[in-house]
C-alpha cells in the first residue's frame, strides 16, 4: 500500500464524513485507516520539519486534532510511529526496484527505478528530508536500523548483480557509487528543491546507469 504523504485536509475531511455516516464494519475500517493515516502524515511532517526529539506525541496529537489517548489506540510510542513510517517509506520505493521480482535488474528496469526514484523524491520532500536527518543521528537510526539495513542489503545486492551482468569489473564498488550519487542526489534536492535541476540531473543519471 503507498504510504507517502497525502493531503491531511483530504483525510480529516473523509474521517469527518464518515463519523457521521451509519455504521457498517466497512466504514468502521475506512475511519480507522484513515485516522492512523492521519496520525502517520503529521507525524511525518513534525519529525521531518521539527526533528524527532523535538516532536512529543502531544504535538501530534494536537496537530492531528485528535487526543493523545486515540493516538495511543494506534501507535504505542512515537518510536513505533518512525519505524512505521521509514519501513512504509521504503517498501513504496522498493516497489519500483525489480518489478518483476526475479531477482534481476535490466536495463529498462533499472531505468524504471531511477525515473520512478526522482518522482518520489519530487513528490515527497518531507518523507526524504526525515530519512536524510535520520542518516546522520544514530540514535534515532538504531530505531530503524533493522528495517533500513533489509532494505539496503537487497538493493545493493540486486545492484552489484545489475553491474556484474555489464560486465563491470568491480560491481560491488560501482554499486555503492550508484547508491551515494542516488544519496547525494537527494540531499542537495532536499536542502533547496526550488533550484536544484532535478529533470537534468535524472536524465544524466540515467545516462549514466541505464543507456541501451
Amino acid at each position: 500500500m503507498p504510504f507517502f504523504k497525502k493531503d491531511v485536509s483530504t483525510v480529516r475531511s473523509v474521517i469527518k464524513h464518515n463519523d457521521m455516516s451509519p455504521r457498517t464494519s466497512e466504514q468502521f475500517e475506512a475511519i480507522r485507516k484513515g485516522k492512523k493515516l492521519l496520525i502517520m502524515d503529521t507525524a511525518l511532517e513534525l519529525f521531518a520539519n521539527e526533528g524527532f526529539h523535538s516532536t512529543s506525541i502531544q504535538d501530534i496529537a494536537n496537530k492531528a486534532g485528535i487526543s493523545k489517548g486515540l493516538l495511543y489506540n494506534y501507535f504505542e510510542s512515537k518510536e513505533a510511529l518512525i519505524r512505521v513510517i521509514i519501513a512504509r517509506g521504503l517498501e513504496e520505493i522498493m516497489t519500483y526496484f525489480d518489478p518483476d521480482h526475479d531477482g534481476m535488474l535490466t536495463r529498462q528496469e533499472m531505468k524504471y527505478f531511477i525515473e520512478e526514484t526522482f518522482r518520489i523524491l519530487k513528490e515527497n520532500v518531507e518523507f526524504w528530508k526525515l530519512y536524510f536527518g535520520i542518516l546522520t543521528q544514530p540514535p534515532v537510526l538504531k530505531l530503524v536500523d533493522k528495517v533500513f539495513q533489509e532494505t539496503i542489503e537487497s538493493l545493493f545486492g540486486m545492484v552489484e548483480g545489475y553491474f556484474e551482468q555489464l560486465g563491470d569489473e568491480n560491481p560491488k564498488a560501482s554499486a555503492r557509487v550508484f547508491v551515494a550519487q542516488l544519496d547525494g542526489i537527494g540531499i542537495h534536492y532536499v536542502m533547496n528543491p526550488e533550484r536544484f535541476p532535478l529533470e537534468s540531473v535524472k536524465q544524466k543519471i540515467i545516462e549514466l546507469y541505464a543507456d541501451e
